[in-house]
């Protein structure tokens, strides 16, 4: 049987081009998505916007995902056959794709990556869509959204895999420290379930500084992840490209303090500063267990544990030899196991694999080189 054709939907508008453009002149990671479209010999990117939005896709869009979302699912029902495979970056998209393209008599094979939809609005959706019946195959990233997804939906093994995430080794790199920094530093990055408040009170008195990569325009959202005053060590911006790969060669240590959640939060700092070879101090949460059990690669503390977290900080600053073995080992791990190349050609053969109807067992992914 021959191979189909293939298509990207996309959660979010994205310029692959544009951005793979900017990674090749050194100014930005490499999009895995363009890696792969490129080893299927272009796949068709379909992203949301621009579309007329119809008052069906407000209703639907009340369950899960935003307008836009339907809109360009509803297109892409018009548009592909039974000769088509639809990749779907993510739950966002694959929701209404599934639905309004799974109904078709034949249909598109699907894949849908799920990050995470262990939720009470995800649980709706994947039974009022009837995903289970629409989805020819899921992909996820942690063991937790695994076995979520087949307790919940009762898939059987060759309808799910999972794999690993991965980051552009070639642009996070190990490199000089700035050479007017002028004490000690740690380094945090992203929003997502982060608890900057615990950080703040358990470093708020060290002679280092802490500064934190993360922006968003939604002040109300930020309020309980933020100490009312910041600490005076203590500072928040947005970083550009290439100044956050120097934030994060010129942190002392990477610290990663997580709300408890059964998602992946955090896995792409921690991908991030394990590339520039630097220590990490992480909350071992139910999501991040599947990239956490490497010995010596991280220095794991419980969520919420401020006393473990001073002492895992405290430990590492003073024992500079054992966190340069830690960062060391880390780096390693994430070459081998984690980088956007090995990823690619990965998920490249899975999707090649389902368009020509081989079935799939659970897979930890990727693969050994």
């Amino acid at each position: 049987m021959k191979a189909l054709n293939y298509h990207f939907a996309l959660g979010r508008s994205l310029n692959l081009e544009s951005i793979n453009r900017e990674a090749q002149a050194g100014n930005c990671p490499q999009h895995v998505l363009w890696q792969v479209s490129q080893q299927l010999n272009g796949a068709v990117i379909h992203q949301p916007g621009q579309r007329e939005i119809l008052p069906v896709d407000r209703i639907c869009a009340k369950v899960i995902s935003r307008p836009e979302h339907w809109a360009l699912a509803r297109t892409l029902s018009s548009q592909l056959t039974s000769e088509d495979l639809v990749f779907c970056s993510g739950e966002d998209i694959g929701i209404p794709v599934a639905t309004l393209c799974g109904n078709k008599h034949p249909k598109p094979r699907i894949v849908v990556f799920i990050h995470s939809i262990n939720r009470p609005r995800g649980w709706a959706a994947l039974k009022l869509f009837s995903a289970s019946s629409r989805i020819d195959l899921f992909i996820t990233n942690a063991r937790t959204q695994v076995n979520f997804l087949r307790r919940y939906l009762d898939l059987p093994e060759n309808r799910i895999c999972i794999m690993l995430e991965q980051t552009d080794t070639a642009f996070f790199t190990p490199g000089p420290v700035s050479p007017n920094k002028p004490r000690p530093m740690i380094a945090s990055v992203g929003l997502e379930y982060r608890d900057y408040r615990i950080l703040a009170d358990v470093t708020k008195d060290l002679d280092i500084d802490v500064k934190i990569s993360g922006f968003s325009h939604d002040v109300s959202s930020l309020a309980g992840q933020f100490p009312k005053t910041m600490p005076a060590n203590m500072s928040q911006r947005f970083y550009p490209w290439s100044e956050l790969v120097q934030l994060y060669r010129d942190a002392d240590l990477v610290v990663l303090s997580l709300l408890e959640n059964n998602a992946t939060a955090g896995v792409t700092t921690l991908l991030e500063a394990m590339s520039c070879r630097r220590p990490v101090v992480v909350s071992q949460t139910q999501g991040l267990i599947d990239y956490l059990e490497t010995p010596g690669t991280v220095t794991c503390v419980k969520p919420g544990d401020a006393a473990g977290l001073r002492q895992a900080i405290v430990n590492l600053l003073q024992n500079p030899e054992q966190a340069e073995a830690q960062a060391q080992r880390g780096y390693e791990l994430v070459l081998s196991q984690h980088n956007s190349e090995q990823y690619a050609k990965a998920l490249a053969a899975l999707l090649i694999g389902e368009s020509m109807k081989g079935s799939r067992a659970v897979e930890y992914l990727p693969l050994s080189s």
